[in-house]
Formats: C-alpha cells, sequence, structure tokens
C-alpha cells in the first residue's frame, strides 16, 4: 500500500521536475552576454535518442505501463533516422530537419529552465533539446556546474561505468552473464587497484606543470558537482529509478545509499573508455599462430610470404587519410627481425582469471530467482537479466569506430571549409556520450562528452573552430615472451608465478578481488560470487601460457597508455580553451597530448587539419611489432621503465599530420604512406574507399556545401561494401562463361541490377520496411561467408584458414550481429575478406594488382575453375530462404525480416526503451560546421 501510495506523488513531482533538474527555477534571461558565436547558424549537431539519460522509478513504471517518456529522451531519435530516406534532397535549408542547431547561447525565447545549483554557476536548458547550456563566474563554479548537469542527465549509466572501471560490474548491477562477460574482459585488458589509479592523477599533477594542476582543480569541482546532485535528488527522491529495481535504495523507505564519486572513479572511467576507443595494436600471439600456420603448410620463407601478404600492413592500395605521399614511417616490418618470440606449436592457453564460483557464477546458464515487488514493479522483473552492458562491448577487433569528411575552403562553394564529421560510440539509450556547452574562465566549447568525464567537451566546437576525432588504432600495444622461473631453484612450469626481468628470477604481482550479487527486480540472476585474478609483470598483464624451445613462458600485453589514463586531460583541457586554440597549428599543438590513438580534425573559417595522436613507443631496432618479442632488455622499447610504464615516445613531427589538405576522409582507415596498419585486412577494399570516393568527386566538381558534404556521408552510409566494390569483380568472373541455370541467372541480374542502383540498403519508400532490391540483398547476406569459404579455404587448408578467420573475421554486415554492441550497431563493414577477395578475383582475371596475396586461390588460379566455384556456392546462397539468412531474435524481428535484422536499437542501459531506427553507418553524434568568420 506504501508503494501505491508513493507513485502519485512521484508522478506528480515529474510534472515539475519532468527532465530530472532539481529545483529548477522559473524560466529566466541570462543577465550576462552569450560570447560571440563566429559560426552564426551554420554550425549543426545531432545525438540520438535524447539528451535525457535520467529517469525516475515514476517515470519507468509510467514508460512500461504506458509508453510515455520523460520530456528530451527520444527528440534527437527521429530526425537521426530520416537522414536514411531524406538525404538525397537535403539542401543547406533543409540540414534542419535532420539536425540540431548547435548555436553557443540560449535565445532568450528559447529557455526552458535555469537552474543555479552554486551561486557561481547557472545551467540552462534550451526548449528545443534540453542541453545545458553551463555558464559559470568562475572556472570552479564552471566545472561544479559540469558535474552537477552530467549527473542530472547520466547519473546511472556515470555509476555503471565506474564500477567496470574496476572489475566490479556484478556486485553493482547484478549477476547476468552479460555483466559477467564484460566485467572478466576489460579486467583482461587494465586492471587497477585503487593505489594504481590515485597514483595516476599524482603523477599527472606532478608532471603536467601548471594544466596539470588545473586539470586536479577543475576535476575535483567536477566530482563536487556530481555529489551535489546525488545529495539533493536522493533526498527529493528524483534520482534514476535503477537505484530502486536493483537494491541499492529501497523504493518505499528511500533507505540505501548512491555511493559519492571521487576523482579516482573519472579515472576509472577514462579507463573503459581509453581502451575501447583510444587503443591500438595487440593480438600477436594469434598473429604468432597463424603465422605458424602458414610456415607449417608452406615452408618458413613461403609461408611467411603468404602470411604478409594477408597481414597487409602497408598495402599500396589502401586508402589513406593523407594522399599527397607524405610518409610517417612507424612500426613497419624490419627488413632482419630480431627476437620473435614464437611459441611452441599446440602449447598457447588462455590466462584463466575467475576462480572460486559458487552459485550461478558456476553455469553458463545460470538460475534465476524472482524476488518479491510490488505489483507496479512487477512488469520490470528481469529488465537486466541481458546485462546492464552488451557483453562484448570491449571485444576485439571493434576498436575503430567514427568518420569524418573535411573539405578544404579551395573547393567549397563558400571559400570556407567544410567538415561534416563524429564519432561512431554505438547506440544506447541513454548514450554515452552527452550534448553540452560550457563557458567560464579559460573555458568556451559546445559539443559532446562521454558520461562522468565532462569537465570538458571533447568532440565539438569552440567560438570559431570545430574539431573532431575517429578511432586510429595504430599499434601502441606489444606482446612480451617472458621466462619463467622458479625462486626456490626448481624447474618452472606454465603456472609458474615468478619470471626472470634482467637476469633475476622476481614474483609476478598477483592482483585480485572478489565479486558476489543477489537477485533483484532488475536482474533476477541467482546468487553467486567468484574471485577474478590477473598478474602483473614489468612487461604488462599476463594473457597467455604456453612453451617457447621447450621453455615455459608467459605472453605479457603492454599498452603505452596503460596507467596514463589520466594523462590525456590536459589535451582535451587545451581544446576548451579558447586563448590556447585558435588556428590549426594550435589545434595540433593540442592534441598532441593525449596519449590515446584517435585521428584529429580541425575546421575554421579559413584552415583544415589533422594530426593523429597517440604515444607511440620508440621500439629497439629490428624488433617486429607484429609479432611477439623476449622480454629481454634489447628488445624492450627505448628507456622503458616499468615502474609508471614510460618509455621513449616518437616525437610529433613523426605522427601523421596535415594543413589544408584538398580534403581528408576517415573512417578508421589506414593514415598515411609506410604508417603499418596494426591489424589485418587494410587493404585496396576498406570502408573509407566509401567515404573516399565520394568526396573525390565532389572536390573534383568543385562548389562543396555543407549539403552536399552531408550527402555524401549519408549516401556512403547506406550503402553496401561488398556491393559497390568487391561485386563487380565477382560479376566479371561470372560473366566469363554463359550460366545455364534459370535461377542463376535471374540471381546474376538482380544482384547486376542491384549494383547498378548503387547497391543500397535503404528502404523501397520512407516507412515501407522493405529494402529495395530486397532478393539481390538476401543473396549477397547469404552468398558472402559461402563465398569466402569456397574461394580460400580449399587452398590454404582447414588449419590456416581457420587461423585467419580468427585475425580477421570474414564478415560484418548489417545484420551479422558483429556490430560494436552487437546485433542492431548501426556500425558495419569495418572488418572483413573483401580485400582479399577484391585482390584475388583481379588477379585470376589478369587485371593488375599491387601488393597482391602471395598465391591466386579461386579455383587454384583457374578462370574456368573460379568461375565453377563462385557458381557453386551462389547456387548454395539462392537456396537460402529469407528466414535462415534473417533468423530472427528475442528483440522483436520476426526469421526472414530483413530491414527488422538491419535495422538499429538503442540498447537499453536503463528502465527507457526506444523505437527502432533503418540502418545507417555513420557516426553517433555528428557535426556539420561551416564558419564564415574568425576572431
Amino acid at each position: 500500500m506504501r508503494l501505491r501510495s508513493l507513485i502519485p506523488r512521484m508522478a506528480a513531482a515529474l510534472l515539475l521536475l519532468s527532465t530530472g533538474i532539481a529545483a529548477a527555477s522559473t524560466p529566466q534571461v541570462l543577465a550576462d552576454a552569450p560570447v560571440t558565436d563566429y559560426c552564426g547558424d551554420q554550425c549543426s549537431d545531432i545525438l540520438p535518442p535524447g539528451e535525457n539519460g535520467n529517469a525516475t522509478l515514476a517515470d519507468i513504471i509510467a514508460h512500461r505501463a504506458f509508453g510515455t517518456r520523460p520530456p528530451h529522451t527520444d527528440d534527437q531519435l527521429g530526425r537521426y533516422g530520416a537522414l536514411a530516406d531524406g538525404y538525397p534532397s537535403v539542401t543547406d535549408a533543409a540540414l534542419g530537419k535532420f539536425f540540431n542547431k548547435a548555436a553557443l547561447g540560449v535565445a532568450p525565447d528559447q529557455v526552458a529552465s535555469v537552474d543555479k545549483p552554486r551561486s557561481d554557476v547557472t545551467i540552462t536548458r534550451d526548449k528545443a533539446t534540453g542541453v545545458p547550456h553551463i555558464k559559470g563566474t568562475t572556472r570552479s563554479g564552471t566545472e561544479f556546474g559540469a558535474g552537477y548537469a552530467a549527473a542530472q542527465d547520466r547519473l546511472w549509466l556515470m555509476d555503471v561505468f565506474r564500477h567496470l572501471g574496476r572489475g566490479r560490474l556484478t556486485s553493482f548491477a547484478g549477476g547476468a552473464p552479460a555483466n559477467q562477460s564484460l566485467e572478466q574482459e576489460f579486467w583482461r585488458v587494465a586492471p587497477y587497484t585503487e593505489e594504481d589509479l590515485q597514483r595516476q592523477v599524482d603523477r599527472m599533477v606532478a608532471t603536467g606543470g601548471e594544466r596539470g594542476r588545473q586539470v586536479l582543480a577543475d576535476t575535483q569541482s567536477y566530482v563536487a558537482g556530481i555529489n551535489a546532485y546525488i545529495s539533493k535528488a536522493k533526498a527529493g527522491r528524483y534520482f534514476p529509478g535503477e537505484y530502486d529495481l536493483t537494491g541499492h535504495v529501497d523504493p518505499i523507505t528511500n533507505a540505501g545509499d548512491i555511493e559519492p564519486f571521487k576523482v579516482t572513479d573519472l579515472i576509472a572511467l577514462g579507463s573503459v573508455v581509453g581502451s575501447k576507443f583510444g587503443s591500438g595494436g595487440g593480438g600477436e600471439v594469434q598473429a604468432a599462430l597463424s603465422l605458424m600456420a602458414a610456415q607449417a603448410k608452406y615452408g618458413v620463407a613461403e609461408g611467411t610470404e603468404v602470411w604478409e601478404s594477408f597481414r597487409e600492413r602497408n598495402d599500396p592500395e589502401a586508402v589513406q587519410t593523407l594522399h599527397d605521399g607524405q610518409s610517417f614511417p612507424y612500426a613497419g616490418k624490419p627488413a632482419a627481425p630480431q627476437g620473435v618470440a614464437l611459441p611452441d606449436p599446440g602449447s598457447v592457453v588462455p590466462e584463466p582469471i575467475v576462480y572460486d564460483r559458487t552459485g550461478s557464477a558456476g553455469s553458463p546458464k545460470p538460475a534465476h530467482t524472482r524476488v518479491k515487488a510490488p505489483a507496479k514493479l512487477k512488469p520490470l522483473r528481469g529488465v537486466f537479466d541481458d546485462g546492464v552492458l552488451p557483453a562484448d562491448l570491449l571485444s576485439t577487433p571493434r576498436k575503430g569506430m567514427s568518420n569524418a569528411l573535411v573539405v578544404s575552403g579551395r573547393h567549397t562553394k563558400s571559400g570556407h571549409p567544410v567538415a561534416v564529421f563524429g564519432p561512431q560510440t554505438g547506440y544506447f539509450a541513454p548514450q554515452l556520450l552527452m550534448l553540452q556547452e560550457l563557458q567560464g574562465p579559460g573555458i568556451s566549447a559546445r559539443g559532446a562528452s562521454f558520461a562522468g568525464l565532462s569537465m570538458y567537451v571533447q568532440l565539438g566546437r569552440g567560438q570559431d573552430y570545430a574539431w573532431s576525432a575517429t578511432s586510429a588504432n595504430q599499434d601502441v600495444t606489444d606482446t612480451y615472451a617472458v621466462e619463467l622461473c622458479d625462486r626456490n631453484g626448481g624447474t618452472p612450469t606454465k603456472d609458474s608465478t615468478s619470471y626472470l626481468s634482467h637476469g633475476k628470477c622476481v614474483p609476478m604481482e598477483k592482483l585480485e578481488h572478489g565479486n558476489s550479487w543477489s537477485p533483484t527486480v532488475a536482474d533476477s540472476t541467482a546468487a553467486g560470487s567468484y574471485r577474478m585474478r590477473i598478474y602483473r609483470t614489468d612487461y604488462g598483464i599476463v594473457a597467455y601460457r604456453a612453451t617457447r624451445n621447450g621453455k615455459p613462458v608467459a605472453y605479457t600485453t603492454l599498452r603505452s597508455s596503460y596507467r596514463h589514463e589520466a594523462d590525456s586531460l590536459i589535451g582535451f583541457q587545451m581544446l576548451n580553451d579558447p586563448a590556447h586554440v585558435h588556428d590549426a597549428a594550435s589545434f595540433q599543438g593540442a592534441v598532441q597530448h593525449i596519449d590515446y590513438t584517435f585521428n584529429w580534425f580541425y575546421a575554421d573559417s579559413k584552415d583544415t587539419a589533422y594530426y593523429n595522436s597517440g604515444s607511440n613507443p620508440v621500439r629497439a631496432a629490428n624488433v617486429d611489432a607484429a609479432l611477439p618479442a623476449k622480454a629481454e632488455p634489447a628488445y624492450e622499447w627505448r628507456n622503458f621503465d616499468p615502474t609508471d610504464n614510460t618509455a621513449d615516445y616518437t616525437p610529433p613531427a613523426q605522427h601523421p599530420q596535415s594543413v589544408n589538405q584538398d580534403y581528408y576522409i576517415s573512417w578508421n582507415n589506414k593514415q598515411a604512406d609506410d604508417y603499418a596498419a596494426a591489424a589485418f585486412g587494410n587493404g585496396s577494399v576498406h570502408r573509407g574507399n566509401l567515404l573516399d570516393d565520394r568526396v573525390k568527386r565532389l572536390v573534383q566538381q568543385g562548389g562543396v556545401t555543407r549539403a552536399s558534404l552531408t550527402r555524401a556521408m549519408a549516401d556512403a552510409a547506406v550503402t553496401d561494401l561488398r556491393g559497390e566494390d568487391v561485386l563487380p569483380e565477382l560479376l566479371a568472373v561470372l560473366r566469363t562463361k554463359p550460366i545455364t541455370d534459370p535461377q542463376l541467372a535471374r540471381a546474376v541480374q538482380r544482384l547486376t541490377d542491384w549494383n547498378d542502383h548503387g547497391s543500397k540498403r535503404r528502404e523501397s519508400s520512407p516507412g515501407s520496411h522493405t529494402y529495395a532490391d530486397s532478393d539481390a540483398i538476401r543473396i549477397m547476406d547469404a552468398w558472402w561467408p559461402l563465398l569466402v569459404k569456397a574461394e580460400f579455404r580449399p587452398g590454404l587448408g582447414d588449419n590456416l584458414y581457420q587461423a585467419l578467420t580468427t585475425n580477421l573475421t570474414t564478415d560484418e554486415s548489417p545484420s551479422g550481429g558483429r556490430g560494436p554492441t552487437g546485433s542492431h550497431a548501426g556500425s558495419a563493414f569495418e572488418h572483413g575478406w573483401w580485400s582479399y577477395i577484391d585482390k584475388d578475383l583481379r588477379s585470376v582475371l589478369g587485371r593488375q594488382v599491387k601488393g597482391g596475396l602471395a598465391r591466386q586461390y579461386c579455383g587454384g588460379g583457374d578462370l574456368g575453375t573460379c568461375h565453377a566455384v563462385l557458381l557453386d556456392s551462389l547456387k548454395q546462397a539462392v537456396a537460402l530462404p529469407a528466414n535462415q539468412v534473417y533468423p530472427g531474435d528475442d528483440g522483436g524481428c520476426s526469421a526472414g525480416d530483413q530491414w527488422c535484422a538491419d535495422t538499429i536499437v538503442q540498447r537499453p542501459l536503463g528502465g527507457i526503451t526506444d523505437d527502432r531506427i533503418s540502418w545507417q553507418n555513420r557516426p553517433t553524434y555528428q557535426q556539420v560546421v561551416e564558419f564564415p568568420s574568425h576572431r
């Protein structure tokens, strides 16, 4: 009865606090004049589904019962989704149908609410999107307001991520298998103790000079703002309802706590973001296994040549961001590699990290226990049974996302640069990113920030410039083979926990903690627990154990930004400082201070610029970055000091960079000549080609506008890479002989028509939920995996083929469930065998191939046999009905529903869900900018 009486009171409170904002006053015009906005009305942005990411328990109950949502929860989703159908006719004047205005400040008639959580800061929310515009009279007040607004909009999400960053997600959010998998995956790559987190803060302050000290002061004020909101929201009962549903707060009595934040929480949060979006390299053990498989099949010399041709570390046909011939040598193949540490065949085993499982932790399909709940809460039972976050959020190879299109003013209609760019961070409800404007002493910016790290705008615009980034993924993570030993003088085994470091037998450092959980309303996973344990060495985290030449070794992974999660804050602070960034050179100087691996893009009214950031370690001469190295002084990074994981890094001049190239594109493709790709498959066909081809044509035509560049991006976003860039070669082989089977002839004609129509995955008409050329798309989706296997497995053999598919997945179609958040994730066509098929078929057809595969595979190089291979695999694909190609899922898609299988779903991280939208392969947060003037 008490809960029933509580619900109406909470619902009434929502009328006053509909956006989750505490004690908002009557809207009023800010007294202070806004800063000068040099973009006028020519800066736009979008971040679906909406700015508001907080919902009270009453909000969640109402959503489940009546389908209502709190204001500004999904008001950007419709505009974002509409671009897939509406882009062909978009004009500069019509961009507002698909993007928000991204002006600085809020016009008096657009003020929705004004909140003053402290005397030196005001948070103004606009009517259109509910974005917080934070204006401080002091720097501390500005940062306090930023923390307060972040908690208003993303408190639950921030709390989830600070626990994930400590490997304690299950203890906080529940024991769902997805939560278990995710915290284990993260703990493998970035395990930290509390002392580690604090040491990173201390080091950043000690080495960062005045800016480092300012970062500490900013984060302290930011955390104070978060905690001020927590205190008010808890007392006022307008905190996120997920705390009630997960048992942290009693929904009847309000008993329980929301743990205050501290500065080290931000470092834990940053480690999650950095490990997912800002790292590169690694995977050397898997690379070694495929190299060994190639050498076993072909012999050492030819096997190495075959492996290198699949590795494509410096492919001459790869699309590049810098296309004027600039060379930036890094991590290439040495002429005479030394210190390579290949394991003995069959000896590699992954390092276990989970021990002492109890209860539901001991079963891959754990039991569920329904807890008692009032009637109003029963519809919310099990909302997190599938996990509060996707289980594969951090899994490789899904590190590289985001795209950018930037055109110099020499080729635009206005004479000013135009940019369309943004990060591709998956789709969540609420989003991982949040929008905000920050104005205060030394800070002037509007844009997106990761929730819980929004003391600075990370991607956005200043008064007269804009910037964005894509994941760069250059190789900053190495694998070392450390020789194991026994400190008591005995014979070491693969399980030994001591290793040789500079000739001494030293113990590994053991990092360990326990997690336990009990069922809640939200996550009914039965009670369970386990311990997570990982071993750390001077050469990084133990990932595998094996033998080399019969001796036991541990393979460790060492990332250059490990133990340096705080350092990049200085670079972001600079980007927000209008006194620092005032042109292309000062922009490049700012992003040089960011240790994570990103491609950075810049545009103002005069110039464009590009810079590749990251702590690129200087490797010892002749060390092959693509393979494991011996853990010996001769093969360490130059001047390596394991105490804080420091070394020599390549100087800024050696990082790919440019000012005022005719245009820049990036979709996680190769950066420049001789800047080696850290992963397999960066060759002749890459999704970056979809952008490069379109922007190049625009530049050649001249007169580029914001609308025309947006159309180029949007057209690429609904194009099937396989259809545009590989299907022509497939059809060329198939046309070398008559096709007598009528069914196959019809299939080839449908594929031809689809290719002629642009290889789009787009509705036949807005809202039809049916693709144009749907049967051709079904055939391609069914054919591709069969085609890859038929073309390559006979020649490579089972062992090598399997090893290479471990290095690089064969496909990443929209409906394949391999996006950054699993199925319905939007991002597609980043990783796949399209380049291999393209090069192989061109070779068999007798066409020119630069950097071709070492052997011909389709039909053993015989064109007639290749024709038969393709036709046979196509016949199998044509026979597969739609309900097998698209088998349906538990997310609401029926078997055979092609459009639904592709759709984007905002993965719920809380109690509010959103409608699905048509597939698009584009940034989650996106800016369209053109500055007509400058300071």
